[in-house]
């Protein structure tokens, strides 16, 4: 692997694990990168895990199943220290990829998985007037009065009954008046 092409920037890689082995690569390898304080390097590890519902017996169960068995993904700046480090955590086969040089995985198959939240921008800020479009609510205009992009919530107050009353709704349901 080379320095010259070596990116700065924080990529999505897949890590091919022996099968049963995700989650002790996810925690062995979070443990080394905090041991080394490689934290700038490393920003997320993640074993994809799906609710499956199952009816036995009559009895509904949730369970979690792994979306893709045998495979990690991690958000890391690859550098040949990183590279080493992941490459040899046991249970680790290897980086999805060609030979030493790991394919960061494309914008479009992250959205697609669903596993990283996509930045939404809203056009409204705090203090700002919003028409509720959707829910038990709509056509009603309020006040907004917290923006939680986290968790992609706003919260708005609403004048009931001649008191205001904060609503929680997602983004979608607010418009900008």
């Amino acid at each position: 692997m080379s320095r010259e092409n070596e990116e700065l920037i924080p990529r999505w890689y897949v890590v091919h694990t022996y099968s049963g082995y995700e989650n002790k690569v996810k925690t062995d390898l979070e443990k080394t990168v905090k041991n080394r304080e490689l934290e700038e390097f490393f920003f997320d590890i993640v074993v994809p895990m799906e609710e499956q519902i199952e009816i036995k017996d009559g009895k509904r169960k949730t369970n979690l199943k792994k979306v893709f068995p045998g495979y990690v993904l991690v958000k890391m700046i690859v550098t040949e220290d990183t590279w080493y480090i992941v490459r040899n955590t046991r249970g680790v086969t290897g980086f999805v990829g060609s030979g030493t040089d790991p394919i960061p995985l494309t914008d479009e198959e992250i959205r697609a998985m669903g596993f990283e939240k996509v930045e939404i921008n809203v056009d409204y800020d705090v203090n700002d007037s919003v028409k509720i479009i959707e829910g038990a609510f709509a056509e009603c205009v309020g006040t907004v009065q917290e923006i939680n992009k986290e968790k992609h919530k706003v919260k708005v107050l609403v004048s009931m009954f001649g008191r205001e009353t904060p609503v929680e709704l997602e983004f979608s349901q607010v418009q900008k008046v």
